[in-house]
């Protein structure tokens, strides 16, 4: 492993995906100087932390130790790269890891844009075994509601499907490091990292 290429590969990623260092630190659980160390080049990764950071970053181990993204895998359709689409008509929910065009009840569909959870768009995270129960501080009234909330990891995405009136609570099963989407019939989609 190339101390200054992982430490470049790291740095990349970590700004395409808009975090700091102290944010990828907190979700690893390290420190900011060993991030700011790890990209750098004055130093690499413990072998022990190389599958969540890869996970973190949104891409794989051997792209991690050599320093660059591979050309021809399947970093295209990375889940970290999902978009969401939701129809105005029918209400359906659509996604795509890649630039595609969708269509739902004869609209042309764009994706949505997230954005940091505000203070209205909070959530707790209880660990129970091998899940999380989320619950959101969020009124689940009929024109006012939480309509789906979304964990997404480098392989997979738990989409859960909530409606007016009901508890805006769900678990998901613990996976790793995740992104955590929830989308407002009225403001929109949220997107947090996990752990």
């Amino acid at each position: 492993m190339d101390s200054t290429k992982t430490g470049e590969i790291i740095s990349l990623c970590r700004k395409s995906k808009g975090m700091t260092q102290k944010q990828l630190a907190e979700l690893l659980c390290i420190s900011e100087k060993t991030v700011s160390k790890w990209e750098t080049g004055g130093g690499c990764p413990d072998i022990s932390m190389l599958e969540a950071l890869a996970d973190t970053l949104g891409i794989n181990v051997n792209d991690l130790l050599k320093g660059e993204i591979s050309m021809g895998t399947n970093n295209s359709g990375n889940m970290h790269k999902i978009k969401f689409y939701t129809c105005p008509e029918c209400s359906n929910i659509l996604t795509s890891t890649n630039e595609a065009v969708i269509s739902c009840c004869g609209h042309s569909l764009s994706p949505a844009e997230a954005k940091k959870p505000d203070d209205k768009h909070t959530y707790t995270a209880e660990s129970v075994e091998d899940e999380l129960y989320i619950e959101l501080a969020h009124p689940m009234e009929k024109s006012h509601y939480i309509t789906f909330a979304a964990y997404v990891t480098s392989d997979r995405v738990e989409l859960h499907k909530l409606y007016p009136e009901q508890n805006a609570s769900f678990r998901i099963k613990k996976r790793g490091i995740g992104e955590l989407y929830i989308c407002c019939s009225e403001d929109g989609l949220f997107c947090e990292y996990i752990r």
